[in-house]
């Protein structure tokens, strides 16, 4: 079958509520309807920068349902959803402090569509078309969830489509730790491209120095590592290759979705390689300088993806 997908994104679509002024919730009048969901941000983010895209994972049967894929079909991703009448869509509230910081409220985080995900999701044929499968572990909390995760990777690599994986960590949906420490250590070592921010990487290393997580990460088996430091920008390693990259100096509005702007960067950037040991060194800091790029276009304004640039708006 032809790769005529550059990435499949697998996972959650969420919608994101976003207040109409800083503070906490409680104090706002008015929120405006995002798209969200750290998988799905991920594909807004390589559509816009012109790569093709695809998008896997479970929303409720229901006005919220549909508005995702409208949204992200008018991205240009092609949306292969299961609409789920059991469950509704995942609502998310955002609520910003005076530095940009998010914090996040659900009245059904734990009840979402995007936790029915299930081993029978993963369609094999769609994994055979794209390049790159990309994944998380948020819609992978319920035992059917950590084993779909398992089976979408497991059918990439048999299929010979590389993977890359954000764990994009919310530990308020976990009531015990030890299944996802216990996801994480089995995705990782089959990981062509991992990447961790800096208050993920104890949990997913076990060390919270980024030098030794980023090599602890390639220990594990994952082709390139690379831990995000926020407005310290990023590392990254390549077996004994490491590259360091600034963050761009830019006014933060909002932080929420800038390591998902930085993962679509990344892979915009390494799309065209057949694999991460084949790209050259200066590519891979040209890459990583690009991520950072995108990441800081997206904090200068409100949400996830009113940000995300498009193709040419960014030099690489």
């Amino acid at each position: 079958m032809a790769r005529d997908l550059d990435v499949l994104c697998f996972g959650e679509a969420l919608v994101d509520l976003l207040p109409e002024a800083r503070g906490p919730l409680e104090a706002s009048r008015r929120f405006e309807v995002c798209a969200g969901g750290a998988p799905a941000n991920v594909a807004t983010g390589l559509a816009r920068l012109g790569l093709r895209v695809g998008f896997r994972g479970v929303v409720g049967d229901d006005p919220f349902g549909r508005l995702l894929a409208r949204r992200l079909g008018e991205e240009g991703v092609s949306c292969a959803f299961r609409f789920a009448p059991e469950r509704p869509t995942g609502l998310w509230f955002v609520a910003l402090d005076a530095r940009g910081e998010r914090t996040f409220f659900s009245p059904n985080a734990r009840f979402s569509a995007d936790k029915l995900v299930a081993p029978a999701d993963v369609d094999r044929a769609l994994v055979a078309r794209a390049r790159w499968l990309h994944c998380g572990s948020s819609a992978h909390v319920l035992p059917e969830g950590r084993a779909a995760l398992r089976a979408a990777v497991t059918a990439a690599r048999e299929l010979g489509t590389l993977v890359s994986f954000d764990p994009n960590v919310r530990l308020h949906l976990w009531d015990d730790l030890a299944p996802l420490r216990a996801l994480v250590a089995d995705v990782l070592p089959r990981c062509d491209l991992a990447k961790v921010s800096d208050d993920e990487a104890e949990l997913c290393t076990g060390t919270a120095d980024p030098e030794r997580a980023a090599a602890r990460l390639v220990e594990l088996g994952v082709g390139l590592a690379c831990v995000t430091l926020g407005e310290r920008g990023a590392l990254l390693r390549r077996g004994d290759d490491v590259v360091r990259v600034p963050a761009e100096r830019v006014e933060v509005v909002d932080t929420t979705g800038a390591g998902d702007a930085f993962v679509a960067g990344l892979l915009a950037a390494l799309a065209r390689w057949p694999s991460m040991a084949a790209v050259p060194a200066p590519e891979l800091e040209r890459a990583a300088a690009f991520a950072c790029r995108v990441a800081g276009r997206v904090v200068e304004r409100v949400g996830a993806v009113a940000g995300l640039p498009r193709a040419g708006e960014i030099l690489d």
